[in-house]
């Protein structure tokens, strides 16, 4: 189904539509809304223009681990938009990019109306997270970012030991993970995929908004899992690029880690949860 309402373009209706709805401050950019949920936000003319603070901040993690211009080996599990396989794209020419994107009809939608550019490297695989990391090989990528959602929820099968040893074995010596995950304080599931992280990786941290991490607000948390020596200058660099934007982020690494992460185990196959649902009030969390 497509249709147009007003100046958005729907491809399906229903209890769960997906919208692509037009940016009325910029001709070129366009929000891409699923369910209730703002998944996406692609401006085809600036693809260095990253309007959600938490893709800010992945790309952040990013760039502070890797120099500038270097092409990278990435994974993303989520597809929706493009948006950062088109940043990466932008910022390191020639990089080679696979997305784990379940639903076809979305990409091909995006591809359709949000084109790529010629000879980006990024190639869309129709399959889930879960189902399509054990078709890649070794050490294959020099990032890995996890950002999937079903409606506004992480899946639960993506944050467990098991997966993560999966995505442990994607990743190449000196590699990074990096997850966007959506909680609110006390963290009773975020402190437990901390945990499943940790269980794997050598060097873990979390940035999120203050107002999340005081439990005033439900928000988007970005982790960072790296096997890589990781002193103190890399946390200096991430904290000080999220610190700049309006809505800073904070950091935490270290001992103030391990004091969040407290006595919390790690979810497994056999007791995987996904993340939990945003209040009902709140929409556009992406």
């Amino acid at each position: 189904m497509r249709d147009v309402r007003g100046d958005e373009l729907v491809l399906r209706g229903g209890a769960d539509p997906v919208v692509l709805v037009p940016d009325p401050a910029r001709r070129s950019a366009f929000l891409l809304r699923v369910g209730t949920t703002d998944q996406s936000y692609v401006d085809l003319e600036d693809p260095l223009r990253l309007e959600f603070d938490y893709v800010q901040r992945i790309a952040d993690v990013v760039d502070a681990l890797f120099e500038p211009g270097a092409t990278l080996r990435a994974v993303h599990v989520g597809g929706a938009g493009l948006t950062l396989p088109r940043y990466v794209a932008a910022t390191r020419p020639g990089s080679v990019q696979t997305v784990l994107e379940p639903d076809e009809e979305l990409t091909d939608f995006v591809r359709a109306r949000l084109p790529l550019p010629r000879a980006s490297g990024i190639k869309v695989r129709a399959v889930d997270g879960r189902s399509g990391l054990p078709a890649l090989r070794d050490e294959i990528a020099d990032v890995v970012v996890l950002d999937a959602f079903a409606g506004a929820q992480v899946p639960a099968g993506l944050t467990t030991e098991e997966a993560f040893a999966d995505l442990h074995r994607v990743l190449r010596p000196g590699g990074v993970l990096v997850l966007n995950v959506t909680d609110r304080g006390p963290f009773a599931y975020t402190r437990r995929v901390l945990a499943g992280l940790r269980a794997r990786f050598g060097v873990v941290g979390l940035c999120a908004e203050p107002s999340t991490l005081k439990g005033r607000r439900f928000g988007n948390v970005v982790l960072v899992a790296t096997d890589r020596p990781a002193g103190v200058d890399l946390w200096t660099t991430i904290a000080d690029r999220a610190g700049r934007p309006p809505f800073p982020y904070r950091v935490l690494h270290g001992a103030r880690l391990d004091q969040l992460v407290g006595g919390a185990r790690p979810f497994t196959d056999e007791d995987a949860a996904p993340s939990p649902p945003p209040p009902a009030d709140l929409l556009g969390l992406g």
